[in-house]
């Protein structure tokens, strides 16, 4: 995530679109909070190994997403921009496929707001439903799926 234009994440992650569907996202993006936004995600792979990516195509930034250790949990997050909503099934198999090639990762986790309607995918994906949890002070809907 280093490599892409601050101004890029900024502009992702400040369109109300991407927030609809994020209750932990309750300040205003500037560049101080993506300079943060990044040292932290890049903090993950420093101390884990594994974190989240930048999601290119076709050499273009369309979002972020990857894998965050929670506890003894591996959570898989995926952040598109609006106009790359349709490339989240395809982009997550991918990072499945990854996870099943990886042992560190028995399973995956998924927290998903209960605004969060359309959840087919995920269903498709094999994830099933845990429970609903508090995580920083907000709901969400927990799901896993099973990766050995």
């Amino acid at each position: 995530m280093p490599k892409i234009d601050p101004a890029e994440i900024m502009a992702h992650m400040s369109d109300p679109r991407v927030a609809e569907h994020m209750p932990l996202l309750t300040f205003e993006w500037d560049a101080s909070a993506v300079t943060k936004f990044i040292a932290t995600k890049e903090e993950c792979w420093n101390r884990d190994g594994l974190g989240h990516w930048a999601i290119l195509l076709n050499n273009k930034y369309v979002g972020w997403g990857g894998f965050q250790r929670e506890g003894d949990e591996w959570d898989y997050g995926l952040v598109l921009h609006p106009n790359s909503f349709g490339l989240g099934t395809r982009i997550s198999k991918k990072a499945i496929e990854f996870a099943i090639a990886d042992e560190r990762i028995p399973y995956v986790t998924f927290l998903l707001p209960p605004s969060r309607k359309n959840l087919g995918a995920l269903k498709r994906l094999g994830a099933t439903f845990v429970d609903e949890i508090e995580h920083d002070g907000a709901a969400f809907l927990k799901y896993q799926l099973k990766t050995e």
